[in-house]
This record gives C-alpha cells, structure tokens and sequence, in this order.
C-alpha cells in the first residue's frame, strides 16, 4: 500500500510538476500561490497525510487543512463537522449509538469522538469520479501530524506552508474550547517560530475579528456569497470594507471576480487598492465552469484578473500552468 502511494506520487502524478519559488513566510511569492486544497484531494481521500505529501511533491506552495477538534480537545483536519461522507464511521457498529442530530443534519459528529476513536475510522473519496481505490485504508491526521510532516520536508530543504482554516469556531467554543482564539493563536506562534510559512483562514467573520488581535499571522477572511435567482449568479453577502481593519486579505468564492457575462466584477483591483490579499477557491479540473474546456483556461483567466493565490483539488496541473503563465509574461 505504501510503495503504491509513493509510486503514484513519484511517477505517474509528480510527472505534471514542475520546479516552484517558495512562497516567502507569512506571505505570497510575486507570483500566485498554489494551495493544496485539503492536500492533492483530486487524487486522495482528502486531508489524509499521503495527500498532503503528494500535494508537496506535486510541487504546492501551501497545503490546506481544515480543523475540527474531538472530544478530548485535539484539532484532527476535517472539511465537515460530521463523518459519514469522508469516513467508514457507518461501518463501526459500536460507534452506531454516536449518531445524533445538529441542526437539521443527522450524522456521526467529529466531537462526539475522541482522538483515540477517531484513529479507528478510515478515510475515503468523497467526490463522485475520483479515485475510490485508497478508501478505508487512511487514517484521519492531527494538526501535530501535519506540522511534523512540513518540518520533514522543511528538514530536507523543501519548504511548505499551512493555510490553516477553523471549521465552525462558534460550535466549538460552545461546546469544547471557550478559549479557540486564544489556542489557536499559540499553535499558530509555535509554527511560525518553527518557519513554517502560514495563513490563518475562517468564514465566521466574529472569530476573525477575535484572532486577528491574538496573532501576527496574516488572517483571511473566507466569502462565499450568495445566489441572484434574478441573475442566476453570486452576490456578495458581506461588505469587505468593514473586514479591512481585522483581515489581511479575503478568501473569495471565484465566481465573485466576475459577472454573469463573465467581465471582471473589480473586486480584485478594489481589494488590492486596500492593500489586501486574494486568495479564490476551488479549481478543479473534474468540475470546470461552463464554457471552459480545461483547467488551464479557467487558470489563465483568474490568473489575468490579478489573484494572488488560489486553492485546488489538483495541484500538479495548477504548479504546471502557474509556471508556464509566469514564464511566459518574463519572456
């Protein structure tokens, strides 16, 4: 199982990877970062540790974990508070009596498990299309674990960040950890004395105005917007300009950038004349938007309209292309 991993990772993907400029601590290279999103998760049951690592060797100049925190208080990278879509949870009858209701989702709940229990399950694909065949063999990783696989490659004379997002930061303050601001903060000095470039990231605009005063760390504010049912497109759903005191830059849906006739929206342009960063979520090359034929196109035009970083399923593909945009505007 580990040879075919790191076969897979050494041959057949890396072959899309090219050299990359690390990206400097706590900040951007001159040219768009790319951030494995939930580590290479186009090829892996994401946030495991082997898709973190193939993220790296694909050449990303930050890979991406999602913190939830378990019972016993340790923060373990999931994209969902719940269990049944990443996770053969269903399959352990003797968690069946943890199933319970939040909100309007019954599932198997993240800090209803402790660590140890947690270790028990085995990650899978969660994406219709991909790859199924590493599902159930995995394991489910601690932010610790992720820190210790960044400073091996560190050690080695590779160097990654962390763009470190907090999943639902009010339920764990509620339920857990009064004090998630002021804990983070702390994982988050240890790793930068540690050199590890990073970013912090969250969508609850409340928890970013509490950590942004407890770190040094540049902060990012995640926007998703909301659906037009008159345009059939996506409006902001925040006013950026009352986040500019707090965040360091913002973490933009990408169809923000843009129009429905596809014109640049000058979100970008206005954020940048603040003095802020643009970070823009997800490429993928298994879910292109209509009209694009390729992940390149979809990466040419963000690419144009001035981004600063951006996250992917796929980051051998983005690496690639990144450096052949690069390239060829030096020429």
């Amino acid at each position: 199982m580990v040879r075919k991993i790191l076969a897979l990772a050494a041959f057949g993907i890396a072959l899309l990877c090219t050299p990359v400029n690390v990206a400097v601590a706590d900040g951007p290279a001159d040219d768009p970062i790319v951030i494995a999103h939930r580590g290479a998760s186009g090829y892996l049951p994401e946030h495991s540790l082997e898709a973190y690592k193939l993220g790296i060797e694909q050449g990303a100049d930050f890979i991406e974990p999602d913190l939830v925190m378990t019972k016993d208080g340790v923060l373990v990278a999931r994209h969902d508070i719940y269990l049944s879509t990443t996770t053969n949870v269903a399959s352990h009858l003797e968690f069946a009596d943890r199933k319970r209701t939040i909100g309007d989702h019954t599932d198997w709940f993240a800090m209803d498990f402790t660590l140890a229990e947690l270790k028990t399950l085995r990650v899978r694909q969660a994406f219709k299309g991909r790859d199924k065949s590493f599902d159930d063999q995995l394991d489910i990783v601690t932010l610790d674990e992720i820190t210790a696989l960044v400073l091996d490659y560190k050690a080695k004379g590779r160097t990654v960040g962390l763009h470190i997002e907090m999943k639902r930061p009010e339920l764990f303050k509620t339920t857990l950890q009064p004090d998630l601001a002021a804990m983070l903060a702390g994982k988050l000095a240890s790793l930068r004395v540690a050199g590890i470039p990073l970013y912090f990231q969250c969508f609850d605009g409340n928890f970013v105005r509490e950590i942004a005063p407890l770190t040094d760390i540049p902060v990012v504010l995640l926007v998703g917007g909301k659906a037009n049912p008159e345009t059939g497109w996506v409006d902001l759903d925040v006013t950026l300009e009352d986040y500019y005191g707090v965040a360091d830059g913002f973490g933009l849906n990408k169809a923000l950038l843009f129009g429905p006739d596809m014109k640049p929206s000058g979100v970008v342009d206005k954020l940048h004349t603040a003095g802020k960063l643009v970070h823009v979520w997800t490429v993928r090359a298994d879910a292109l938007p209509k009209s694009f034929q390729s992940m390149d196109q979809e990466l040419k035009l963000l690419f144009d309209n001035g981004i600063d970083g951006f996250f992917t399923d796929f980051p051998g593909t983005a690496v690639k292309y990144r450096d052949t945009y690069v390239g060829a505007k030096k020429e």
